[in-house]
């Protein structure tokens, strides 16, 4: 077997623990928590991973990514030799398990630096040293949960673990130092909370595209004040990305109130999404995800400064009619539902500008359209009838054309074929114009 220890930095926050064990899920199945180190069974997961060298690094920059503060490493046979390698990394560079673990100092071993000042005066202060006492001696002076760790940690008797399960959905809690006044202030807290999500859609392969962020507020706060309030954080695309989510967090804090001290906060993500990894290319582009990503950081964050109403996003629906065709909805806009069938493309080329209304045109005696000069037709005509179903107003019998002008470039031009006696004119029309 070979068992991995990972320890965090002695400043890291509590919860990272809990990050690097849901982190190490991604690697293994068999991850446990042992004392305040997590410990991963890695034997089936090495070849998968390129080897033990591959795997560690591949985890350090996962843990990077997730913020976490990830302090020593330490691999052994056994789960207790891991985490008393992690302890003392300058002892790990004997050549075999007895040795490596007969150079430590006692305080490497739990159960046996519960003891230390006992056995300091015996003259042992290494597990070396400890070993070739009076086994009977030593478990009557001492209990028997001494010499049980040192036969785990050697090899010589099994280990049981109870393993960890990522759960269906992530639902943190943190309860405050101190009592919290402004909204602002609650970043440094939900930082720790970011990174716990991040570690925990990193083993679930997932992302999410909208997180909610609650905070209860002070017992003693105003009888006309809820006992709680919350914000929900929408992304564009489905990210995992610790430091952008930090920053669109940070937006829709800098603009919260606090109607009372808040003393405890929640986060949690309920829909996990699926991730895609995408492959890097030779050269960069507009299709890059990481150039996606940034521009849709850019756009998430003006939306929470600027407003949902000023930055919106088209979407196709499904209609004949151009003017029907395409919705705005504020950036970024709701997920579609999983149920619901993607939106067909347009049958046809479709302009980038709409003229609205469209602009009535003359004719030449062969009845064509003119626009500053004569038109050229490109393609056409594609025909619509379309809108009887919501009345007389709105059925449009039209035959769509695409036309060259020598002044105003490619034109979207349709012809009435049921036009309107009333309102004359030629029946042709100007609706678009091409970038």
């Amino acid at each position: 077997m070979r068992w991995l220890a990972l320890c965090c930095k002695p400043e890291a926050p509590p919860g990272d623990t809990d990050a690097l064990a849901w982190l190490a899920l991604g690697f293994t199945p068999r991850v446990a928590r042992l004392e305040e180190a997590v410990v991963a069974e890695v034997s089936a997961s090495l070849r998968l991973f390129g080897g033990a060298r591959a795997l560690r690094l591949r985890l350090q920059a996962q843990a990077e990514q997730a913020g976490l503060a990830l302090g020593a490493m330490a691999w052994a046979p056994t789960a207790l030799a891991a985490l008393a390698l992690a302890r003392c990394p300058g002892y790990a560079l004997r050549s075999s398990l007895s040795d490596r673990l007969d150079a430590l100092h006692l305080h490497a071993l739990s159960a046996a630096q519960a003891h230390h000042a006992m056995l300091a005066r015996l003259g042992c202060t290494q597990l070396g040293s400890l070993r070739q006492l009076p086994r009977a001696a030593l478990a009557k002076r001492f209990g028997p949960a001494l010499l049980k760790a040192l036969d785990q940690a050697y090899g010589e008797q099994p280990e049981v673990h109870e393993w960890l399960t990522l759960p269906d959905r992530f639902d943190a809690r943190l309860e405050l130092p101190y009592r919290v006044e402004h909204a602002p202030v609650l970043l440094h807290f939900a930082e720790g909370l970011l990174r716990q999500l991040c570690a925990f859609l990193a083993a679930r392969h997932a992302g999410v595209q909208s997180l909610r962020l609650a905070w209860q507020y002070d017992a003693m706060r105003a009888h006309d004040v809820a006992s709680q309030g919350e914000l929900t954080v929408a992304t564009a695309d489905t990210t995992r990305d610790l430091p952008r989510l930090t920053r669109l967090l940070a937006e829709h804090l800098a603009r919260t109130t606090l109607a009372a001290p808040a003393g405890e906060i929640t986060l949690n993500a309920d829909t996990l999404l699926p991730l895609e990894e995408g492959s890097n290319s030779l050269l960069p582009g507009p299709t890059e995800p990481q150039e996606r990503s940034t521009t849709n950081a850019l756009l998430e964050r003006l939306s929470v400064r600027l407003g949902a109403s000023q930055v919106r996003e088209g979407r196709l629906h499904e209609d004949h009619r151009l003017g029907h065709m395409q919705r705005w909805h504020p950036w970024p806009a709701p997920p579609s539902p999983a149920a619901a069938p993607p939106a067909r493309c347009p049958p046809g080329p479709q302009p980038t500008w709409l003229v609205e209304p469209p602009q009535p045109l003359r004719c030449d005696a062969r009845e064509q359209p003119l626009l500053a000069g004569p038109l050229t037709r490109i393609s056409g005509p594609h025909r619509i009838e379309a809108g009887w179903w919501e009345g007389r107003s709105q059925l449009q019998t039209r035959d769509y054309f695409v036309y060259r002008s020598a002044t105003r470039g490619l034109l979207w031009v349709y012809h009435e074929r049921l036009p309107d006696p009333a309102l004359g004119g030629s029946g042709w029309f100007l609706h678009g114009v091409f970038a």
